[in-house]
């Protein structure tokens, strides 16, 4: 996609744009927040398992990471306001029916919803910030995004936890609801267009691959979270989606107009952050949903004192963003993302010893480590991988990082849960009395060592990935039409 030439972005109000496109991000993240500490709650509420339980998330994360792709396309064929419009009011439909589910399957029918609104918006925001702001102020300007959408996780779960314990867990969609029609209102008076409208042809045979290789590889995933890995729909599901995803590529780079442009990987330092983001969602995934299954199910405390604890870390990386994008803006990538990857390395390795005797402040103190060297690392590398892309893979660029993010944290959610649950009836099938209520703690404490300490093995993988990010330029040709 390429600036709209009949557009004077020096004289656009950036404010009032990325305002509009904040308010719906806070939206679709606070509602994910608000979930994942409820659900005990919602263990309890529909009679079903852990590995149930996370198809609410593995379910939010595969629709987005389906979705995601086809954006490229779609940002080409229809406006950033009607993109957007379009996103939200799905966003709400879903969230209108989460509220009135009556069993679970409607609740995850209403997640699939609320994810398609989530995947459509996710490309526009990113693609968006890109046009309006040059690359010298974009740290900045991300930094902003990452103070506001992690507002979000700062308040989602103290929030949740308050509404489980004095209402009911309807709630935390019934409060939602307001907000998001408060979004489309607002965007419908202030977001404008900023993209041309090429209209590129539509390949369904892309389409169908994509979503058929992402789908297989992530449902396989979870799958063996449920049961185990030589499961025949497991391995037939890992089978059928690799091929497909292998399919896809090839098919990008064979067809004159790609629907996701693989040329996007010619740029050394977009290739290198992709794979870092990667890693690096797979690990953060996990512990956001290990995480309250501890507070909760080890260490008894109630979901709002659950939240409480998770707060104090959620707050610091809210206020850390914009520092961070200030900071990458005068000094460049490898000052912040270096010291964050080894303080989130040392967080994950700390989890790893996790015990049920733990105070409430050791695992605030953690968590703060945790949260502090994601702040560091996300919104800073992120914005160097794309500020290497050229104006014409921007909605590719952003369409390829969001993709492969969503379906690393779905895959990181499914492989956890998968190695908690496999650790907790290893530990029950050697204990000698495997009926007793009492070993459920310890069971649980058992599986989730084994899924931390494969998550520290992650975070040294992405330290060693890390080490060779620099600072990035945008090709040169491209920078004399920007300033032209």
């Amino acid at each position: 996609m390429e600036v709209n030439s009949n557009l004077d972005l020096s004289k656009i109000k950036k404010g009032p744009i990325v305002a509009a496109l904040i308010i719906g991000a806070f939206v679709s993240i606070l509602n994910e927040t608000l979930l994942n500490i409820a659900f005990p709650e919602l263990m309890r509420y529909f009679s079903i398992t852990e590995t149930t339980v996370q198809w609410l998330a593995t379910a939010y994360m595969l629709v987005v990471g389906i979705l995601v792709p086809i954006t490229a396309l779609l940002q080409q064929w229809f406006s950033t306001r009607q993109m957007f419009l379009g996103a939200m009011i799905l966003f709400l439909a879903g969230t209108v029916i989460c509220a009135t589910a009556p069993i679970f399957e409607f609740l995850l029918v209403g997640r699939v919803v609320q994810a398609l609104g989530t995947g459509l918006m996710i490309p526009v925001l990113m693609n968006t910030i890109l046009i309006i702001f040059p690359p010298e102020k974009r740290g900045g300007a991300m930094g902003l995004i990452g103070l506001v959408m992690m507002s979000a996780p700062a308040i989602g779960p103290t929030l949740s936890g308050l509404i489980v314990d004095s209402l009911n867990w309807r709630w935390l969609f019934y409060l939602v609801i307001p907000l998001a029609v408060v979004s489309i209102v607002y965007a419908a008076i202030y977001l404008k267009n900023v993209s041309e409208l090429t209209k590129p042809k539509v390949d369904i045979i892309s389409i169908l691959l994509s979503s058929i290789g992402f789908g297989g590889i992530v449902y396989g995933f979870s799958s063996a979270g449920e049961g185990s890995w030589s499961d025949p729909k497991v391995v037939w599901c890992l089978i059928v989606g690799g091929i497909s995803l292998i399919s896809f590529v090839w098919r990008q780079l064979a067809v004159k107009e790609p629907m996701l442009d693989m040329r996007v990987f010619r740029y050394p330092m977009f290739s290198l952050v992709t794979v870092l983001m990667l890693v690096l969602m797979m690990a953060m995934f996990s512990t956001m949903i290990m995480l309250p299954l501890f507070l909760q199910n080890v260490m008894m405390l109630t979901a709002l004192s659950a939240g409480l604890v998770m707060m104090p870390g959620s707050i610091l990386n809210g206020i850390m963003a914009p520092v961070s994008g200030i900071l990458f803006d005068k000094f460049g990538p490898r000052v912040l993302v270096i010291p964050g990857l080894i303080l989130m390395s040392v967080s994950i390795w700390l989890f790893s010893g996790i015990d049920a005797a733990w105070t409430s402040g050791y695992v605030v103190f953690l968590h703060i480590l945790m949260m502090i060297g994601i702040s560091l690392v996300m919104m800073p590398a992120q914005t160097t991988g794309l500020n290497q892309l050229p104006r014409r893979l921007y909605a590719h660029g952003t369409a390829v990082m969001s993709t492969l993010q969503q379906v690393a944290g779905a895959v990181g959610v499914a492989l956890f849960v998968s190695i908690m649950s496999s650790g907790m009836r290893d530990y029950m099938s050697t204990s000698p009395d495997p009926t007793n209520p009492a070993e459920g703690i310890p069971a649980m404490v058992a599986g989730l060592h084994s899924a931390f300490i494969v998550g520290g093995i992650l975070s040294v993988l992405a330290i060693l990935i890390g080490l060779f990010i620099r600072k990035t330029k945008a090709p040169q040709e491209d920078e004399q039409k920007q300033t032209a």
